[in-house]
């Protein structure tokens, strides 16, 4: 559904503020509903597939999740993330903060800190090798920032963007997960098969783990730390791997499909998430504009469906709650029936899409809680 939003000064104040339960019906007739006062929102960086500014323009776009996923306002970032001509730089990763209230946007030069109540940028810097996709730890103290695909993560002081130590693993660094519990975080580089392993509060490399049959693209893992699930390059499928003992335990490849070069990222299944609940897997499918769904109750897991999308996915993440998966290809897709339910458009009514988004939730004028930009498992951390 595509509709073209105006908004007053007055009507944007209310949706800043107003935090009152509300419900909207989805295309399938379930009711999703905003309990115990808590508006959740979802949070579009733009550009946030290359540099394109057709699928969202420049900033960073936030719709009502309970409201069909209706367009609420744009976040300017007008003067921030762009290059010496002026031109918006590729959005490399966002992550926030409920327990700092900060949102925080990366581009392969710069990292980006907002406000979230106030929607204010706070602070830009930028480091002598870049930036990729970073994480941030549980009490949002600390940010582990990969270089652009270069040989080292910054670790950061999560208020000012200081740089409290560098981790060298010279595997062209790239997405970059913490541990549910904050123990520890997880390191993947574009140039090598090894998960590179860290203790989160010492920053010092523990083990790695693999390898694996190529060198690994976006990944995630389950809320005990046990078990990492890995794409990787010339795989349509994924990967597992023990993250207690390094050793990689399962390949699942998916067949019965077309092979082909995706537009983007070089790899067949760029893009993979688990349910907080762990029950489920998603994995992309570039080249057949498809999203593969497999039971992750069984190991190996099996697959049990698939989601044809309205462009090229190159990346999956969901709701807090696991009720709502959102591929990149700016769509909200029902976890339990695997129905697209929404379909992201801006205030023009323009389709938005984006690797890079994910959920902040406020209560009483206060960020109450904040999803990832990676969909990770959650057993035991709810």
């Amino acid at each position: 559904m595509r509709r073209i939003l105006s908004y007053t000064l007055a009507l944007l104040v209310v949706a800043l503020t107003w935090t009152g339960p509300s419900s909207a019906a989805d295309k399938t007739g379930r009711q999703f509903q905003a309990n115990g006062g808590v508006q959740r929102l979802l949070y579009v960086a733009s550009p946030g597939i290359r540099d394109y500014l057709e699928y969202g323009g420049h900033g960073i776009l936030v719709f009502d999740i309970d409201d069909d996923h209706k367009f609420v306002r744009r976040i300017s970032l007008d003067g921030y993330g762009i290059d010496e001509q002026g031109k918006p730089i590729n959005i490399k990763g966002v992550c926030a903060s409920a327990m700092t209230q900060r949102f925080y946007v990366s581009t392969k030069r710069q990292l980006i800190c907002l406000d979230l109540l106030t929607d204010t940028v706070l602070w830009q810097r930028e480091y002598p090798l870049g930036c990729d996709r970073m994480s941030i730890s549980p009490d949002g103290s600390t940010l582990y920032q990969p270089s652009f695909e270069k040989d080292r993560w910054y670790v950061l002081n999560a208020s000012d963007g200081s740089i409290i130590t560098e981790i060298v693993p010279d595997s062209r660094a790239h997405n970059t997960v913490y541990a549910v519990d904050g123990s520890e975080a997880y390191l993947a580089g574009l140039g090598s098969p090894l998960l590179t392993v860290t203790d989160a509060k010492t920053h010092v490399v523990s083990r790695t783990i693999g390898p694996f049959s190529g060198s690994i693209r976006p990944f995630t893992v389950n809320g005990d730390s046990s078990l990492v699930f890995v794409t990787v390059n010339e795989l349509l499928g994924f990967e597992i791997g023990d993250l207690k003992t390094g050793k990689k335990l399962h390949r699942i490849e998916i067949t019965g499909v077309p092979r082909g070069k995706p537009l983007r990222h070089g790899c067949p299944s760029h893009g993979i998430g688990m349910t907080p609940d762990e029950r489920q897997i998603w994995v992309s499918d570039g080249f057949n504009s498809t999203m593969h769904m497999f039971d992750a109750t069984v190991m190996p897991p099996k697959w049990t469906g698939s989601v044809k999308l309205r462009g090229q996915p190159g990346w999956v993440t969901f709701s807090i709650d696991g009720a709502i998966g959102w591929p990149s290809t700016g769509q909200a897709i029902d976890s339990k029936t695997h129905k697209i339910i929404a379909e992201l458009t801006d205030e023009d009514g323009r389709a938005v899409e984006s690797e890079k988004v994910l959920e902040v939730d406020f209560k009483d004028g206060k960020v109450v809680a904040a999803g990832d930009q990676f969909g990770r498992g959650r057993i035991g951390h709810d």
